[in-house]
């Protein structure tokens, strides 16, 4: 039960501090409508989605309401669309992401998620047919996300795949340039993808997981900078990680409670709670906020690696003292365009891409809502997706790549996108070139230590 004190707190925690649920994010299979006739087995896509979501975004705002708790975003996730479309005999995909987006819109919420295909080892007909709709998936439709998963620490790095998300992400650039290239900001390609990930762009519902499930998201890098600015200055990184982890302990009780209120109204099972510290442009909601506060000048500074691998990790233990049922991502995002304070150390100088590579070897997602010049050759593309990659097998760990080649637009320009996805600098990216390398692909072998059996 909580306390009298702990309502209060939280009620500061709101009012003050930008602490929110981010989404409550039902996963729902979709291996049971799968159909060699696509007409049909969009038709059972649609009818199911609305049957199981329909009652949630009207949950969400019954259960904010109730606990003075604001939930910023109702979400679904599916089962990867490339293992349910396979059946169907169609040359593209398109039709089944004009359903998912139909779906969403029916029951009203503002992402769904799952338009993906796993191919870290190799590819299936389908999971090319997928890759290949992604373009026009994207840019015929508003509220569905795509994620491809390119590599995992047990079977290596698949470069052939790789190669060819950077021809996709550059196609998906162009389709949607009318709109700052916004097409690329819904597309994740990962390392280690988890299967539970409640947050956009790259949740799915796993095949692990039940036939539905509730997942939540919570956030609030605004509670632990205002935490870490009440400890003062004089406080050494042991106790700053203490009170960090003790921050985080609280966030993810009400994101819990939260979550498994909503799956007993919806009467289907709780699945995890991701503790993540997701930042907005809103300003006191940056987790580079978080890391200036610690001591650095500017984000991107010497010892911003340090400062957020103790922040990332003290997250985690906060979370997993909480909840035996942590899971998705959960620890502190680094998206560009998403964070005011991250967006200012660019304009500074003090962060570039090599820098935000570095840090993300410690942080829970990777290269993500990076704007750079639209004229940036696939073969760059591919090679910083390797590169982020490598990071995420060689490390046990997720690793991403939500990058967007905007076109048109050169070094200092600037991409707007509105809402949560923010704005961002457009960043200067190497010139050097890994053509010759990218173009090699075959796969990257796991390495030694994935031989765990």
């Amino acid at each position: 039960m909580l306390t009298i004190e702990e309502i209060l707190e939280t009620i500061k925690m709101v009012q003050e501090e930008n602490l929110d649920i981010r989404t409550i994010t039902m996963g729902i299979s979709l291996r049971d409508c799968s159909d060699s006739n696509y007409k049909a087995a969009c038709r059972k896509i649609y009818d199911k989605i609305t049957r199981l979501a329909g009652p949630l975004v009207k949950t969400g705002e019954e259960i904010a309401r109730e606990y003075g708790l604001p939930i910023v975003n109702k979400r679904i996730s599916v089962t990867p669309v490339a293992l349910v479309a396979e059946a169907s005999s169609i040359d593209d995909y398109i039709e089944f992401a004009r359903t998912l987006d139909r779906a969403a819109e029916t029951v009203g919420v503002n992402f769904i998620g799952g338009f993906s295909a796993l191919v870290h080892k190799g590819f299936t007909g389908g999971d090319i047919k997928l890759i290949e709709s992604i373009p026009g998936a994207l840019s015929a439709t508003e509220r569905v996300c795509s994620s491809v998963n390119v590599a995992t620490s047990r079977v290596g790095i698949n470069m052939d795949a790789i190669n060819m998300c950077s021809r996709i992400i550059k196609e998906t650039a162009k389709l949607t340039e009318k709109y700052d290239s916004i097409g690329c900001a819904k597309l994740v390609v990962f390392a280690n993808a988890p299967e539970d990930n409640p947050f956009m762009a790259g949740a799915f519902h796993g095949i692990g997981e039940p036939d539905c499930v509730i997942n939540t998201g919570v956030s609030g890098p605004g509670v632990v900078r205002s935490a870490v600015r009440k400890l003062g200055d004089g406080a050494d990184l042991g106790a700053l990680s203490e009170t960090i982890k003790k921050t985080a302990f609280k966030i993810t009780r009400m994101g819990e409670l939260v979550g498994r209120t909503a799956a007993e109204r919806l009467g289907v099972p709780f699945g995890i709670v991701d503790v993540s510290l997701a930042p907005t442009p809103a300003v006191g909601d940056s987790v580079a906020e978080i890391l200036e506060e610690m001591g650095l000048e500017h984000c991107g500074a010497p010892g911003s690696t340090a400062a957020l691998a103790l922040l990332n990790d003290a997250v985690k233990k906060g979370g997993a003292m909480a909840s035996s049922y942590v899971g998705g991502l959960s620890g502190a995002f680094i998206p560009v365009s998403e964070d005011a304070k991250m967006i200012d150390a660019v304009d500074a100088g003090a962060l570039c891409l090599e820098k935000l590579e570095a840090m993300t070897a410690v942080c829970s997602v990777g290269l993500d809502m990076i704007a750079i010049p639209g004229d940036t050759p696939e073969e760059t593309i591919a090679a910083i997706i390797a590169d982020e990659a490598a990071i995420g097998v060689f490390n046990h760990k997720t690793t991403a790549v939500r990058i967007i080649p905007a076109a048109n637009k050169k070094v200092g320009d600037r991409v707007e996108f509105g809402g949560l996805l923010g704005h961002a600098p457009v960043m200067a990216v190497n010139k050097f070139s890994a053509e010759k390398f990218s173009r090699r692909g075959g796969r990257i072998p796991a390495p030694i230590h994935s031989l765990r059996n």
